[in-house]
């Protein structure tokens, strides 16, 4: 009796994984690729998100299971229990955190890379030469020089990570690796604006360096690092006789989308001989518009920039990667001398070194780079940039019309396409912070579990934000006018509700 994944050309016996049926497999998998867009092409008539029942997270508590199941029934639970209870960042109604929303080239792509199975670790082969293309075209954007390395990684938290890790290089020369820091007691301390991601400390950490060497710079009233403040904290950590071995800029902070001023920080790092990492998570995509891409001057002196494809260029996650101007000081950050399993050598496929494993921790790597050479092969530069030049005109329109409404309060300056607001309704915003913020609280709920629009949020001087991040190539102002729409509604009979609860309240 042959088990059920045979019913759809799955093998019966032991051995190889490979279908009997490949024709069997070769329909469902039409199917499968048909579903998937169908879902893309008409996702404006699904909710952006809601929550999974009970009854559907139970599935997914069920135990090991010894025998295989029917490829058509595995499938239709991906469709009825996975696909409608995702986080939604595919629709245009998505404006929570930073998540791209992927595209179609980029998925086919991602097909053809899973079916290959590549391993990028190293070795002679092809999609290393892809990856390598894909640094190239990083270098003539960011303008650096034509031997400077890089590498794709899962995101910007590990490309930010690295270039801790490479810094460190930079202060403490190779022996830091063989000795470790606690050895070296070298009292190095680095910089960062206080509205940088919380990779940056995280990575100080993960570096062996410590949360409490990081200096969280304060802002401007542009949300950028004060410059003046910066200066100040590395002379006074001179003077103790610490060491300032790194300065991180943020080309897009995640609360509000600001641009610290990287040309002065550029030539701060070089009069203080600390290296000038740069955290462009998803700022540094601005390069591609030439609308945007003066916002960005000092980026080409950045000893080494972390951003993600994955966010403002579409391609589907993960794609995070790093560029780093000094080759060798990259090398000597992370290669390793292995005379025996790796081993290389100048012909056969152990040729081709220094390899992606010498310039990063990972030794099993996925073919990343074939998504974003698609994405940016089919699309090409000039319609990318414009895709992302246009959600910032989005964002500019939002903010205008949140200033032309009395019930809505604009909480920060619109630098590139992340608007903060809130709703201050019948109250107005000299209102009480804690009642503004309460209701402020349950409108983000509210307005995600309306399946409409999903918002994230965060908090901004001590004030409780609704922030509306624009990462979404298929946004457009039909979802600008849903989310106003449903802001004032719901802002609105949340308020009604809380006043009746407040005069209830009160009656003796």
């Amino acid at each position: 009796m042959p088990t059920s994944s045979s019913a759809l050309g799955l093998p019966s016996s032991s051995g190889s994984l490979d279908p009997d049926d490949w024709r069997a497999v070769r329909a469902e998998g039409h199917r499968m690729l048909d579903d998937i867009l169908n879902y893309l092409e008409d996702i404006r008539e699904r909710p952006v998100w809601q929550p999974a029942p009970d009854a559907v997270r139970e599935r997914f508590r069920a135990p090991l299971p010894a025998e295989g199941s029917d490829l058509q029934d595995v499938h239709q639970s991906f469709m009825q229990d996975i696909l409608p209870y995702a986080v939604g960042n595919a629709h245009p109604g998505f404006m929570g955190w930073v998540h791209g929303g992927g595209n179609v080239v980029g998925m086919l792509a991602e097909m053809l890379a899973a079916g290959l199975n590549a391993n990028l670790g190293g070795r002679d082969h092809m999609p290393i030469e892809v990856e390598k293309q894909v640094l190239r075209w990083v270098i003539e954007l960011f303008g650096f020089p034509k031997d400077a390395s890089g590498l794709f990684l899962t995101g910007s938290s590990m490309a930010n990570l690295i270039g801790v890790l490479i810094a460190r290089t930079s202060a403490l020369g190779d022996e830091v690796r063989r000795r470790g820091v606690a050895r070296l007691s070298s009292g190095l301390v680095a910089y960062t604006s206080a509205r940088a991601h919380g990779c940056i400390a995280q990575g100080m950490d993960l570096a062996g360096l410590g949360r409490d060497h990081l200096r969280a710079i304060p802002v401007d009233a542009k949300g950028r690092m004060n410059l003046a403040s910066l200066a100040a904290a590395v002379a006074i950590d001179r003077a103790a006789g610490l060491t300032p071995f790194l300065v991180v800029g943020t080309a897009g902070t995640v609360d509000t989308g600001a641009i610290d001023d990287l040309h002065a920080i550029a030539r701060l790092a070089r009069r203080e001989r600390m290296h000038f990492h740069v955290d462009g998570a998803f700022g540094a995509m601005a390069m591609l518009s030439p609308a945007l891409a003066g916002r960005l001057r000092g980026i080409e002196f950045a000893d080494s920039i972390a951003f993600d494809f994955h966010k403002w260029l579409q391609v589907p996650y993960d794609a995070g990667f790093i560029v780093v101007r000094d080759r060798e000081l990259h090398l000597r950050t992370f290669a390793t001398h292995e005379g025996t399993y790796l081993s290389r050598g100048d012909r056969g496929m152990s040729a081709g070194s220094p390899w992606p494993c010498d310039f990063g921790p990972d030794l099993s790597r996925g073919f990343r780079a074939l998504k974003t050479w698609f994405t940016i092969k089919v699309h090409g530069a000039q319609r990318l940039g414009e895709m992302i030049a246009h959600t910032c005109e989005l964002a500019q329109q939002l903010a205008q019309r949140i200033g032309e409404s009395p019930e809505l309060e604009l909480l920060a300056p619109v630098s590139l396409n992340i608007v903060c607001f809130r709703f201050v309704g019948r109250y107005g915003a000299e209102c009480k912070s804690e009642i503004l913020d309460r209701l402020n609280r349950d409108l983000v709920v509210a307005l995600q579990e309306s399946g409409v629009v999903a918002p994230s949020s965060t908090v901004l001087d001590g004030r409780f934000a609704i922030r509306i991040a624009l990462f979404n190539h298929r946004t457009t102002m039909q979802e600008i006018d849903a989310l106003l729409g449903a802001t004032l509604a719901l802002g609105r009979s949340l308020s009604a509700s809380s006043s009746a609860a407040e005069t209830a309240g009160s009656t003796p």
